[in-house]
């Protein structure tokens, strides 16, 4: 199949797109969990990550699967480079493309940056998060990690909990998620509930007890703080007591299983004990994004328009 050239999103992708990225996922996380050396077939190919917001966790799996696959590897800060300087954005993109990178990995504050790059780059673009828009590898890892829980996903009970109004991870989720056929919905307090998620075929909560009860999977968000959701509430405290994910909350249903993207706010929306609990797969979700990202490249790879 021909695989597309740039993943910038979920919202348009193909299904067929989803199930070959998942087997080759399959492939390299039994690679990668045996300690086994990946083939570097992409060894002549260059990636530059192009960060502009900081980043643990996507920076770190981008960095890792490109060097297990063989790439050239250069990572960009937009603190280090010359946009301090005042040279602008665009002229940053035109001066990077000039250097012929086959990847781009960006992520930027900005909704549509990736976008952008498309039409001023002649690489490969691979979307890390753009603002409030999308992030198609967290959510590729999500899925992927449900479908190693439960096999077939279709009918599942999905709820996304948390800041969704400020969350790229929620749109990705939903727009992959509804394409098994998963049931997905929302919880968190009306402040963090976009006006027009009903609008994506998802059903909303405001009490996170129903929540818990009614699903079979929470994925628990963070409060985006660097985004000023913190206005949108009282205060953390308050909305860990309403919100946040602890072994009481979890009695009503003992079967559920919780995904987190990371990074967690212990004590804010879920607690350690909970975090570290037989429910949890946040940290194997970690694994997993480090095989998909291998997955991505190679297919993309195999692109050869």
């Amino acid at each position: 199949m021909n695989f597309p050239y740039h993943l910038t999103g979920l919202r348009d992708i193909e299904f067929k797109y989803l199930e070959e990225i998942f087997e080759l996922t399959k492939y390299f996380k039994k690679l990668i969990v045996e300690k086994k050396t990946i083939k570097e077939e992409l060894r002549s190919r260059s990636v530059i990550n192009l960060f502009f917001e900081n980043s643990t966790r996507t920076l770190t799996s981008f960095e890792l699967s490109e060097k297990m696959m063989g790439m050239n590897t250069v990572n960009f800060t937009s603190s280090g480079s010359s946009i301090s300087k005042g040279e602008s954005l665009l002229d940053t993109i035109k001066n990077i493309d000039a250097m012929k990178f086959d990847y781009t990995v960006v992520r930027h504050s900005t909704p549509g940056i990736p976008l952008l790059l498309q039409k001023f780059s002649g690489s490969k673009i691979i979307n890390a998060g753009d603002g409030k828009n999308e992030h198609p590898t967290q959510g590729l890892l999500d899925i992927y990690t449900l479908k190693e829980i439960y096999g077939d996903i279709k009918g599942l009970n999905v709820c996304i909990v948390g800041d969704i109004s400020h969350s790229r991870v929620a749109l990705s989720n939903i727009y992959g998620l509804k394409k098994y056929d998963v049931n997905v919905s929302v919880c968190g307090p009306v402040s963090f509930i976009p006006g027009n998620i009903e609008g994506l075929g998802v059903n909303v909560y405001n009490d996170l007890e129903e929540a818990v009860k009614k699903n079979d999977v929470l994925n628990v968000l963070r409060v985006q703080l660097e985004r000023d959701a913190g206005n949108l509430i009282p205060s953390l405290n308050e909305y860990n007591k309403h919100y946040g994910l602890n072994e009481r909350v979890l009695k009503s249903n003992k079967k559920i299983r919780i995904l987190h993207p990371g990074p967690m706010n212990i004590n804010v929306e879920i607690d350690y004990n909970t975090s570290v609990s037989d429910n949890a797969y946040i940290f194997q979700q970690v694994t997993n994004g480090l095989a998909v990202k291998c997955a991505v490249f190679k297919l993309m790879n195999d692109n050869k328009n």
